[in-house]
Order: C-alpha cells, then sequence, then structure tokens
C-alpha cells in the first residue's frame, strides 16, 4: 500500500467534502495557509498516485493541487 497526500487549493468551502467522494482518498479535511484543503490517499501502486490526483484536479474550483507521497 502506498500512501499520498495532495493539497488542494480551492475558493470552494466545501472542497474537503468533496475530496471525500474520490476513490481511493482515506480521510480530507480544510486547512488554513498556502492550501485550502489536504486528501490523505491509498493506493496499490505508485502509479495510481496520479491517477487521483488528476481526479481531484477536474473537481469543479480546483485550482492547483501539490502531492507528497509517503516514504518509508
Amino acid at each position: 500500500m502506498v500512501r499520498a497526500i495532495i493539497l488542494v487549493k480551492s475558493p470552494k468551502k466545501l472542497i474537503a467534502a468533496r475530496l471525500r467522494k474520490v476513490t481511493s482518498v482515506i480521510e480530507s479535511f480544510p486547512t488554513s495557509g498556502q492550501f485550502d484543503a489536504v486528501a490523505i490517499i491509498d493506493v496499490e501502486q505508485i502509479s495510481q498516485i496520479k491517477e487521483v490526483a488528476n481526479q481531484i484536479q477536474k473537481i469543479s474550483g480546483v485550482d492547483r493541487t501539490e502531492t507528497m507521497v509517503e516514504v518509508q
């Protein structure tokens, strides 16, 4: 299992709730600062991270994302 954190920039107030509907997102919550929400994802293979990030980027109101992969 591979875990990653995707930071999301979006002016939408309910973006964290929308993130929870994306497959592989196990947790999401709003944040303050440069990014507006965080999505934590678990996938089987590292190549799937890009697929999930692409799904998140297609959500209406998402301006940009930044992905960090957990290193073990």
